[in-house]
């Protein structure tokens, strides 16, 4: 008997059945266990055709080379810095990747460019057999992020933070006069007016919690302009 359990966009627990069938395809955090479709995971499920997703709610931030990441510096050592880009494994950001200028430390000490406690948007180059994660700040925009403020979403929700085709993000951007910078890892850079950076990092929270809800976009705009 094939068969559907749950609808469009609906919020699943893990063990959940999801459809019944082997005419259905599991997808993302679904899987299939004898004729029935199941959740591993809290997530929010997507109906599409034959397939049977479940996109998590919230998860660990898994690094893929290109990634554009958001690191808090925690240790300077010889050639490098030791950044936590908030994943499992460590990150590296080589003395030779922190500038495209040659740094010479017999002119300047490490620290000049970033120091314990600083934030850097760096990209992911490589990702070793060992799970260590090798960053680049090299070139444009990649930098030191000097002010403002960092919060952290869950990197499942930075695609609705985003918005299709960058259309969430530049309104916010565009309402607020804010700087807003975006890593891929789930933390998040707002730079700007004090009583705005409050404002964005508060409505980015409500986008975290509400993202798969109908009307968001407006909700979001009514704030922006200065309502509850």
């Amino acid at each position: 008997m094939e068969k559907v359990f749950v609808n469009d966009k609906d919020i699943v627990i893990p063990g959940e059945p999801l459809a019944e069938g082997f005419d259905f395809l599991p997808a993302g955090k679904a899987f299939r266990e004898d004729e029935k479709i199941f959740a591993s995971t809290i997530g929010l499920v997507y109906v599409k055709g034959r397939v049977i997703k479940v996109i998590p709610l919230a998860g660990k931030y898994m690094p893929k080379r290109g990634d554009i990441v958001i690191g808090k510096v925690t240790n300077i050592g010889h050639s490098g810095w030791t950044l936590d880009i908030d994943c499992p494994y460590l990150a590296d950001l080589n003395i030779g990747e922190a500038s495209s200028e040659y740094i010479d430390l017999r002119k300047a000490s490490m620290n000049q460019f970033f120091d314990i406690g600083d934030y850097a948007l760096t990209e992911v180059t490589a990702i070793s057999e060992g799970m260590f994660v090798k960053l680049t700040a090299k070139y444009r925009p990649y930098r030191r992020l000097v002010g403002g403020t960092i919060i952290k979403v869950s990197p499942t929700k930075i695609p609705r933070i985003i918005g299709k085709a960058g259309s969430m993000i530049k309104m916010l951007k565009d309402h607020s006069n804010c700087d807003i910078t975006v890593g891929q890892n789930g933390l998040i850079w707002i730079k700007g007016d004090a009583e705005k950076q409050a404002l964005v990092s508060r409505i980015i929270k409500v986008i975290e919690k509400e993202s798969h809800l109908p009307g968001l976009t407006d909700k979001i705009k009514h704030m922006l302009e200065g309502g509850k």
